[in-house]
């Protein structure tokens, strides 16, 4: 073999050697159905999930931030898995989502998992910093929580209840969208999902948690949420519903299910009504348990009967068969073990009361 040949064939084989690295360093094999590059399976990804889901919107502060320096979404996508939850603090809907909200928090925040409590107001004393704070404290939420007192996320994102959290993965696209209470182990399962999408997207080494928090019965009831205030008390019975004003009521002496009752002197205002002396509350309900959204200025009580007789299946709020109130929250009057039908009655007998809305479970 002469001398030029041997150099063309040399030369021939490390061209090929180079290709061959060239090649292999830009496609990578992918579940055994070929080679295909990897800038083709990162859009082919980002492709397929905007045809399915729908992007994150930015949320619009409506207050103060609670528990964090003021952020933005966007500082958080293509970092973290975002849960953007809902919610408002006197709702009892919104308080039986905490312990599995808390849970997740502990289980997943060193793994980049952000929940975001959105806190929109139902009435206008929860639009007040230092209620939700006091609020975040009591029920132990340490995850960050933005005010959103002007409705500006709310409407953005066009919800019309309380909780509904929206689960935001790490391209930012909305990938569940849940309304009320449930569904805790499938949100779960979904927030293990995107943290080891997330994880190996970002290279990142360590085990996420597979564990599920167990999931309690969520209490049921017939009765309908009932407000006070002119603007929604449809369910008044023994006076003309959508008037504000003072009025004297009379209760009647069988009350009908499910209708709102008073005795005694009353100002109805849009959003609570206001007891002037001793003054009476009566409500035939079908639940387990009984809340009540209320305050006081001066501070107040109030006898709790069932049945007509001092209630025997008190709620954490009642002692010796009384409710004391003062501050602007949801008290709990009666903590059953089965959905029964009774007859309540609230009996003030000191001070004036703001009560707003009943919601039973």
């Amino acid at each position: 073999m002469t001398e030029q040949a041997r150099y063309w064939i040399l030369a021939i084989a490390i061209l090929l050697i180079g290709g061959g690295i060239w090649w292999l360093s830009g496609y990578q094999k992918v579940g055994g159905s070929g080679t295909v590059s990897k800038t083709e399976v990162a859009s082919a990804s980002s492709e397929a999930k905007a045809k399915k889901y729908p992007p994150a919107i930015e949320i619009v502060p409506g207050g103060e931030f609670i528990n964090s320096e003021p952020f933005a979404l966007k500082d958080l996508i293509g970092k973290k898995i975002i849960l953007l939850d809902f919610w408002t603090y006197s709702c009892i809907n919104c308080q039986r989502t905490f312990p599995y909200l808390n849970s997740w928090h502990e289980k997943y925040a060193d793994k980049g998992f952000v929940i975001v409590g959105m806190h929109t107001p139902e009435f206008e004393f929860e639009k007040k910093y230092e209620n939700v704070v006091a609020a975040a404290k009591m029920f132990g939420l340490k995850y960050p929580i933005v005010q959103d007192n002007d409705y500006g996320t709310w409407r953005a994102y066009g919800n019309q209840y309380w909780p509904r959290h929206y689960l935001i993965d790490i391209d930012g696209y909305i990938v569940e969208d849940h309304i009320g209470e449930g569904g805790y182990e499938e949100t779960e399962k979904k927030i293990q999902e995107l943290l080891a999408e997330k994880m190996a997207r970002l290279g990142e080494s360590g085990k996420v948690d597979m564990s599920l928090t167990k999931e309690s019965a969520v209490p049921r009831a017939s009765s309908p949420e009932t407000y006070f205030g002119s603007l929604r008390n449809q369910y008044l019975g023994n006076g003309t519903p959508g008037q504000a004003g003072a009025a004297k009521f009379v209760a009647p002496q069988s009350p009908s299910p499910n209708t709102l009752y008073l005795d005694g002197k009353w100002n109805i205002t849009p959003e609570y009504a206001e007891n002037d002396g001793v003054a009476k509350i009566i409500y035939r309900y079908k639940a387990q348990n009984v809340y009540l959204v209320m305050s006081s200025k001066q501070g107040a009580t109030a006898q709790i009967l069932l049945d007509g007789k001092p209630v025997t299946i008190p709620g954490a709020d009642v002692k010796n068969g009384k409710v004391g109130v003062k501050e602007e929250r949801l008290y709990t009057l009666v903590s059953g073990k089965v959905v029964e039908e009774h007859i309540l009655e609230i009996i003030i007998d000191t001070g004036s009361i703001n009560v707003y809305a009943f919601t039973f479970g």
